[in-house]
């Protein structure tokens, strides 16, 4: 019996698709934590907001 094996073009979409997930997520966190002087109260729900953006891409791609 042989076992069917990821083809190099199959492994690659695969870490594309994964590398451009992250970039969302890392996105999602920069976004999160940048500084805006004039909402400075909302400041913290702006940054929790951006975590949980960034947490839900991670695990709806299963990284």
């Amino acid at each position: 019996m042989t076992q069917s094996t990821p083809s190099e073009q199959d492994r690659l979409s695969l870490v594309e698709a994964q590398v451009q997930t992250l970039a969302q997520a890392v996105r999602a966190l920069a976004e999160g934590l940048e500084a805006n002087p004039s909402q400075e109260t909302e400041g913290s729900a702006h940054a929790e907001r951006g975590a949980r953006l960034a947490h839900e891409l991670l695990l709806a791609q299963g990284l």
